[in-house]
C-alpha cells in the first residue's frame, strides 16, 4: 500500500529516516506526497543518524511539543581513537590515536557508569543558542565560543560489543535517555573516561516513548 494511503488520515506519522537527509527533508517529502503544508517533526535526527522520526500532520502538529519531551532509545556505534569538531564523522578530525589494546572490562564499567544525570558540554554543531545565536551557525562561520554545559540523563546503558577496527575500536551500545540528551556528547564522555579520543560513528533511534521503529514507514 502506498504511503499516502497509509498516513493521509493520521495526525501522527512514524517515519523511518535513512542516513543522509535532514529531519526537515523528511517533512518536505511528506508534504509533497500528501499535498499538506502543515507538517512538523518531534525531535531532530542528525543527517548521519537514522531511525524513528515522529511527524505531526495537520492538527497533529499541536501534539509535537509534548512528544518532543518523551524519552528515547538509541543504538550507537562509537569510534574510539578519533575525535572530531562535530562529535561525529561529518566533522574535521581533531585528534587521532592508535589503540593497540583496550580493557573490555573497563569499557563495560564506563558504560554502566553513564547511568544517571550528567552535566556535559553540548556539541559545537547543535541548535543550542549562545547570546542569541545558534551554535551550528557560529561553528560554520569558523568562530569559536565556550560551549555551554547541559544536564543530560541516561536511564539505561547496555554494552553490546567492542571490536578492533584497524587502528581503532568500534564500541556498540544501546542507550535509553531523557529528552535533551546528545548522544554525541555521551560518545565524547565515554572517550574521556577511557582516556582516548572518541566520536559517534553511527546512530539509530529505535524508540520514542511508546512509539517503536518497527511500526514506522519508509518514504522516498
Amino acid at each position: 500500500m502506498k504511503i499516502k494511503k497509509k498516513v493521509e488520515d493520521k495526525e501522527i506519522v512514524l517515519i523511518d529516516k535513512p542516513k543522509g537527509p535532514t529531519s526537515f527533508d523528511m517533512v518536505s517529502r511528506l508534504r509533497r506526497k500528501l499535498g499538506i503544508r502543515k507538517i512538523g517533526h518531534a525531535g531532530t535526527l542528525d543527517p548521519l543518524a537514522s531511525g524513528l522520526l515522529i511527524l505531526g500532520v495537520g492538527k497533529g502538529t499541536k501534539k509535537l511539543a509534548d512528544l518532543i519531551k518523551l524519552p528515547k532509545t538509541y543504538e550507537a556505534e562509537i569510534l574510539l581513537g578519533v575525535s572530531t569538531d562535530t562529535g561525529d564523522l561529518e566533522g574535521k578530525v581533531l585528534k587521532e590515536q592508535e589503540i593497540e589494546t583496550l580493557d573490555i572490562k573497563e569499557v563495560k564499567r564506563v558504560i554502566k557508569g553513564l547511568v544517571g544525570k550528567l552535566l556535559l558540554k553540548v556539541p559545537a554543531y547543535s541548535a543550542i543558542k549562545v547570546k542569541g545565536e545558534r551554535l551550528y551557525k557560529i561553528a560554520r562561520e569558523g568562530r569559536t565560543v565556550d560551549l555551554p554545559e547541559k544536564e543530560m540523563e541516561v536511564t539505561k546503558a547496555v554494552f553490546k560489543s567492542c571490536l578492533k577496527s584497524e587502528k581503532h575500536y568500534v564500541l556498540k551500545v544501546v542507550l535509553d535517555v531523557k529528552s535533551g540528551t546528545y548522544v554525541r556528547s555521551l560518545a565524547e564522555e565515554i572517550g574521556r573516561r577511557l582516556s582516548v579520543p572518541a566520536t559517534l560513528k553511527n546512530l539509530k533511534r529505535t524508540k520514542i516513548g511508546k512509539f517503536n521503529l518497527k511500526d514506522a514507514e519508509k518514504i522516498s
